[in-house]
Parts: C-alpha cells; structure tokens; sequence
C-alpha cells in the first residue's frame, strides 16, 4: 500500500512530465498543414540518403508514414509526442499524430523522427480503418537497426511493416515504439 506521501510525490511528478511534454511539443502541435507536409518530406528524403535500405523498402511501400519530430519526456513518468503525414505513392492521404505514455524509471528529454513503411493492404487498411494503431498490436512492426538493415532487400521484405528512428537528440535511457499509438487526426 502506499503511502498518502508516495501517491502525491507520483501526482506532482505525473504534473511536472506532463507539464514538460506539453512545453516542449507546442512547436510540432503549432505546425500549419504546409509546414508538417514540407518537414515530412524532407525529413524522408534524409532518411534516404543516409539509409539506402530505407529506399529499397520505400519503393516497395503501399503507404509511408513520416514523423519529422517527435518529443519524449521523463521523470518516472513520461510520454511522447509528434504529428507527421501518410503518403501513398507520391499523394499526400491524410495526417497522423504518434502518442506514447509510460512509468518507471526513466528520466531525460529528447526528440527524434520515424517512419513507418507500411508493405500490404493489410497494414495500411488496419491504420485507415482503426481508430489509432497501437504499435505492438495489429500488424507485424520490424524496428530496423543497421544489424537488420543488413539482411533486407527488395526479395527478403515479409513483414507487414519497417519503422527507421532517426535523428535522435537529447538524452533518454531507452527508446522503443512498442506502446507507441498512431492516429489519424485533423488538421
């Protein structure tokens, strides 16, 4: 059981996270539809160059969803935030936001990009059609290292989707989206 001390120290630290993230991503929550579109894309085309691996699979995509920035934040309690596009072949189908919470011990702030190369129907149809896809259900979701970007290929591509983190600053013990949810949003 806790103590009434233990549950307010885990409220005033629930306030001061939440109160973080909220200072540190009015930047990506003020972004204009023109904005969020052109740092998406050129958030892409760096991902490209720096990855080729990253290129193979775009090619190959049904839909790509970008995340130029999002912002992570934590003391014991934490959470992230961003908005990026989809985009299926060179259109533009629609806004998304990534949303994550967490507890435990963590502690750090930092911002990063990701994007997620959706490979079938399946996965682009359970994002459009769900009402926001938790990462870690649905779908099968590779987070591809340089270790997995090794193995792939246009003819090795199995899964239903690849997600590429890059552009990490900041400082935060650990980064995972497993618990991450995407949801269509508008703008």
């Amino acid at each position: 059981m806790f103590s009434i001390r233990q549950l307010m120290s885990k409220y005033v630290l629930l306030a001061v996270t939440a109160v973080t993230l909220s200072a540190t991503t009015g930047v990506a929550l003020a972004a204009s539809q023109e904005e969020l579109s052109k740092t998406s894309n050129i958030a892409l085309e760096s991902l490209y160059k720096t990855n080729p691996t990253a290129a193979v699979i775009g090619k190959s995509a049904r839909a790509i969803v970008i995340f130029p920035s999002i912002v992570r934040a934590g003391f014991v309690f934490g959470g992230s935030y961003g908005e990026g596009i989809m985009t299926k072949g060179n259109q533009f189908a629609g806004y998304y936001n990534s949303v994550s919470a967490s507890w435990g011990w963590q502690i750090g702030a930092e911002s990063y990009g990701y994007v997620v190369f959706l490979m079938n129907e399946k996965a682009v149809q359970y994002l459009e059609n769900s009402h926001g896809w938790e990462i870690g259900v649905g779908p099968t979701v590779v987070v591809v290292n340089e270790g997995v970007a090794k193995n792939l290929s246009s003819t090795t591509l199995k899964d239903d989707a690849y997600a590429f983190i890059f552009d990490q600053k900041g400082l935060m013990v650990s980064l995972s989206l497993e618990g991450t949810k995407i949801s269509r949003i508008k703008k």
